[in-house]
């Protein structure tokens, strides 16, 4: 279901002026992993699948992308070039319910800090943490949604010290400041320890030498965060594709009236899809350009 709302923003009409927002829950690091890259796996699908459509239209709109991408994170000469993998809309990941964040034993919360600085740094993404009931951290998030939406002016303010609400802005962190993952050095270095007593004093030697191993980084961080953090069991509740759907929790009064609702959500859907490619149609007669 969620693959399916996904594409009614995320298509080939308006890609070049979309954006993605993905909040995490602070307070719950295991599920933060399983959230973050099964919204980002869906979120890409879509992206590949609008580019292909705009193709036919605007063969150019991929390099469009890269190179918007590139200017977000300050041009194509980052020191970092060679290791992201630049997200192609703008990406902003925000790290909600920090107030709870806060009372993790230190050492939790420098892991979950380091791991969302790296994965926002490969992708290009702007990094946030916030409370509801911490005004300044939301006025923060208010003035980075305002810049996105509306191109309001945004100050290039950053916070890494995992004992503050972080905020990083796309392209201003780099993987040297991040530092390796919380893995032993086998794990690190997948059986090649020669390498690891130079790659421990030298960070992008040791990041060059994941990309010639078994894992790429972003897989290494992901294992050394869910040995600390184990993900909730994909047979759980809040996390299989549709927990509506278990046998385990099946109540016919309930699962009758979901059935409402999802053939309601399933028409609306079709209902968005058509008229927006009427106003494609309308567009293209009327020689607008998008």
């Amino acid at each position: 279901m969620l693959s399916k709302l996904i594409e009614i923003p995320i298509n080939h009409i308006s890609i070049l002026n979309t954006g993605l927002v993905i909040v995490l829950d602070l307070s719950a690091p295991n599920e933060l992993w399983f959230t973050l890259d099964t919204l980002l796996e869906v979120a890409q699908k879509c992206i590949q699948t609008a580019i292909q459509e705009a193709q036919h239209t605007d063969p150019q709109i991929k390099d469009k992308l890269q190179a918007a991408a590139w200017l977000r994170v300050g041009g194509e000469d980052h020191m970092d070039k060679d290791l992201m993998d630049l997200f192609l809309i703008p990406l902003i990941i925000l790290g909600s319910k920090y107030d709870l964040f806060q009372s993790l034993d230190s050492e939790k919360r420098k892991t979950i800090c380091k791991t969302l600085r790296f994965v926002a740094h490969t992708y290009g993404a702007t990094l946030q943490f916030l409370s509801i009931k911490q005004e300044a951290t939301l006025n923060k998030s208010r003035s980075l949604i305002s810049h996105i939406i509306f191109g309001t002016a945004l100050g290039k303010a950053m916070q890494v010290d995992h004992n503050k609400p972080l905020i990083v802005p796309a392209g201003l962190d780099s993987f040297q400041q991040i530092g390796n993952p919380p893995l032993e050095e086998e794990k690190l270095g997948r059986g090649r320890a020669s390498d690891m007593k130079y790659c421990k004093t030298h960070f992008m030697a040791w990041m060059r030498h994941a990309h010639r191993s078994i894992m790429t980084p972003i897989e290494l961080w992901k294992n050394a965060f869910t040995e600390i953090f184990p993900q909730e069991s994909v047979k759980t509740p809040a996390t299989v594709d549709d927990p509506a759907k278990d046998p385990q929790y099946a109540e016919l009064a309930i699962d009758q009236l979901r059935l409402q609702k999802d053939q309601e959500l399933e028409r609306y859907r079709k209902l968005c899809e058509r008229k927006m490619k009427e106003a494609q149609n309308k567009a293209l007669q009327e020689g607008l350009v998008f």
